[in-house]
């Protein structure tokens, strides 16, 4: 069946500024790295903050279905940026959220889409990590509704009118009032899961010329991988992908290894370090170019 969209009106879409992303939703592993249905809890507990993560019945939203929420994310940012109210209601197209995130607008898309909708909807959360100065101890989804509006044409075809959503009050006060926002570059959408994850880490950490270094099992925690013996092993495999190719926009990776003495005088422990720095911005010389006849 043939799905088009029509022109709209009354539309928080398109987005003409660029793509942001949350820190705090960011810097922990809220969304599930594989593309195959995730249907156990995922729980993470690191200091004081804690996460658990239940799945709906097709299991936890994905870290693509999180395309979703950074295009939501920037039509709000965008529009405070025009000093515009902000509802937690916002409305768009699909062909506009397929434009920023690189996505091919076919029927597969759509299809894609719902489930999506459908992950971030039913993944029920209950953390201790505050937005907004408040918290809860109940659970909360990522969209209380999604809705895919259309019409049907007199041939028997659906005509998608436009995707309407509800943000949750977590994530509404993260981002009108805690304003932690920053822009993604667009190669974003084109990295895989760990590398995404990489990046958003990047993003929000290195602040400074110097970077920030982390070892490698507490890195496997925030990114949201496995972190018994196989699961840090291939872990370690992705990063040394990532450092030899530098696949990530904007930053570098490096790692370096650490020997632990053993307090028993046996074999040293080798500890693993990533280092993250910003790679430099081209700066143009100031010579004077040539004038021509």
């Amino acid at each position: 069946m043939e799905i088009q969209q029509r022109d709209l009106f009354e539309l928080d879409s398109p987005l003409y500024a660029d793509v942001h992303g949350e820190r705090t939703v960011a810097e922990f592993p809220f969304f599930a790295l594989s593309k195959r249905p995730q249907m156990t809890p995922m729980v993470f507990e690191n200091g004081s903050a804690r996460i658990e993560i239940n799945p709906s019945k097709t299991g936890v939203a994905t870290i693509y279905d999180k395309e979703i929420l950074l295009y939501i994310a920037s039509l709000m940012a965008e529009r405070m940026e025009r000093g515009e109210k902000v509802d937690r209601v916002m409305s768009f197209t699909a062909n506009d959220l397929f434009r920023v995130t690189s996505t091919n607008p076919s029927a597969r898309s759509y299809d894609m889409l719902k489930a999506s909708l459908a992950r971030l909807q039913g993944t029920q959360i209950i953390t201790n990590i505050e937005t907004g100065g408040e918290g809860s101890d109940s659970a909360f989804s990522w969209l209380l509704k999604a809705d895919i509006k259309y019409i049907k044409a007199s041939n028997g075809d659906r005509r998608v009118k436009k995707i309407e959503v509800m943000v949750c009050d977590w994530l509404y006060r993260a981002i009108l009032q805690d304003k932690r926002i920053a822009a993604y570059h667009l190669g974003f959408f084109k990295l895989g899961p760990i590398e995404r994850r990489l990046y958003e880490l990047a993003k929000f950490n290195c602040v400074d010329e110097t970077g920030f270094e982390i070892d490698m099992e507490t890195l496997a925690e925030r990114v949201g991988c496995a972190t018994d013996k196989r699961g840090l092993e291939h872990f370690k495999r992705q990063l040394r992908v990532v450092a030899e190719d530098q696949t990530l926009p904007e930053y570098e990776v490096r790692l370096a290894e650490e020997k632990i003495p053993s307090a028993r005088g046996g074999r040293p422990k080798i500890k693993t370090i990533v280092l993250f720095s910003s790679i430099p911005i081209p700066q143009l010389d100031n010579q004077t170019l040539p004038l021509f006849d």
